[in-house]
C-alpha cells in the first residue's frame, strides 16, 4: 500500500511551498502556505500559515466521540441524508464499486472476523476488486463539492481507490482558491497537482484521463465519458443539496489536514465533506468505494468498518457518524 496510513504519511516528500501573492508569475515567493510531508511517524501532512499566530485546536469541551450507529439517521437529518442521495440516480452509482469489483456469496466462517465483509442478517458478501498502480504520495486536488465538474473527479478517484489530498476552494474562500490562479494562471476548478511525477494540469476530462491512464488500466467508465450529458447529470445530481459545498464560512485554518474515509457515492459522506469544503479544512480522503482494501484497513484501525470516519491529528479525535462529525467540525473550526 502507498502513501498513508490513517494520519501519518509514511513515504518522505520534500516540502512543498505555495505562492498566495497578487502576482500570476510562477517565480514568485512561495512563502505564506506551506504543505509538509515527513517519514517520521509523528508527523502528518501539515498546513501553516507564517503570517498568524499558531493556533492550538482541542476537541469542544466535555466531548466524546458517540458510538457508531449502523443505518442510523440522526433525527432532523433525514432530508439532508435523502437530499444527498439523489446524486447516486443521476450519476447511475458512479464512483460506489472501485474498478474490477466482483462479489461473491460466501459462509460466513470463511471470512475471519478481522477482515471486512458486507454481512446482513445471514448472509455474507465477500468483495474483491483490481488496482492499478498506487501512487506514492498523495495526488492533490483543488476543488469545492458544488462543483458538477469536480464531482466527476472524485467519481474517477472512488473508481481508482485513490487517496487524495484535497483542498478545498468555495467560493470566497481566501487560501487555496488564490493558490490555483498563482500556480495555474486562473481560479479554474478542479486543479490536479501530481507530486509523483510532476504533472498539474485544470480539465476534468482531461484529469480524469490522466488518473485512469496512470493509475488505472486506462478504463473511463461509460458514465464519465459522455461529454455535456456527463457534465449535465453530474450538476443535477446536486439538486437535493442545493448548493451546499459551494461557499465559505470563515473558519481557523488546522496546521495539519485531517483524515477522512469516504467515498463519493455516500450521502452520510457528502453531507459531511460540504461541511469539510465550506470550512476551507484541507484534508486527506482514503477512499473506500465498494472493493476497495481500505475497508478491511479501517475494520482492523478502529474495530467496525462505517463511513464517514474522521481523523483529526490537531485534536487526537477519532470518530464515526456523520452528523456529530458535522456538529465537531463547526465547534472546532468555525470562526
Amino acid at each position: 500500500m502507498a502513501g498513508i496510513l490513517a494520519n501519518t504519511i509514511l513515504l518522505p516528500q520534500p516540502p512543498i511551498h505555495l505562492p498566495v501573492s497578487s502576482s500570476r508569475s510562477r517565480s514568485t515567493r512561495r512563502t505564506l502556505i506551506m504543505v509538509k510531508a515527513s517519514s517520521e511517524p509523528s508527523d502528518s501532512a501539515s498546513v501553516s500559515t507564517k503570517s498568524s499566530e499558531p493556533v492550538v485546536f482541542t476537541a469542544p469541551p466535555n466531548f466524546k466521540p458517540p458510538e457508531p450507529q449502523r443505518f442510523a439517521v440522526k433525527p432532523g437529518k433525514l432530508f439532508d441524508v435523502l437530499g444527498a442521495s439523489i446524486g447516486l440516480l443521476f450519476r447511475f452509482g458512479t464512483g460506489v464499486f472501485v474498478s474490477g469489483y466482483s462479489a461473491s456469496f460466501v459462509s460466513e466462517d470463511e471470512v475471519p472476523p478481522d477482515q471486512y465483509a458486507f454481512r446482513l442478517g445471514g448472509i455474507t458478501v465477500k468483495e474483491s476488486s483490481k488496482l492499478g498502480p498506487r501512487p506514492e504520495k498523495p495526488i492533490e486536488i483543488y476543488e469545492f463539492e458544488g462543483c458538477p465538474f469536480c464531482r466527476k473527479v472524485r467519481e474517477m478517484v472512488g473508481v481508482l481507490d485513490l487517496d487524495i489530498l484535497y483542498y478545498p476552494c468555495p467560493r470566497g474562500s481566501p487560501n487555496f482558491r488564490p493558490t490555483v490562479n498563482q500556480m495555474g494562471g486562473k481560479q479554474q476548478f478542479p486543479y490536479m497537482v501530481d507530486p509523483n511525477t510532476g504533472v498539474s494540469m485544470y480539465e476534468s476530462d482531461g484529469i480524469i484521463k490522466y488518473l485512469s491512464e496512470k493509475y488505472g488500466d486506462g478504463t473511463v467508465p461509460l458514465s464519465l465519458t459522455l461529454g455535456p450529458l456527463t457534465a449535465i447529470t453530474a450538476g443535477f445530481a446536486m439538486i437535493g443539496r442545493m448548493g451546499k459545498g459551494n461557499m465559505y464560512t470563515p473558519a481557523k485554518l488546522p496546521p495539519k489536514p485531517l483524515v477522512f474515509w469516504a467515498y463519493e457515492g455516500s450521502p452520510f459522506c457528502k453531507i459531511v465533506r460540504e461541511v469539510l469544503v465550506e470550512l476551507e479544512l484541507p484534508h486527506i480522503q482514503r477512499s473506500c468505494a465498494r472493493g476497495s482494501p481500505k475497508r478491511h484497513e479501517l475494520l482492523q484501525k478502529a474495530g467496525h468498518f462505517q463511513v464517514p470516519y474522521l481523523e483529526d491529528p490537531n485534536t487526537g479525535v477519532n470518530m464515526f457518524e456523520s452528523a456529530e462529525i458535522i456538529e465537531y467540525l463547526k465547534q472546532t473550526y468555525a470562526a
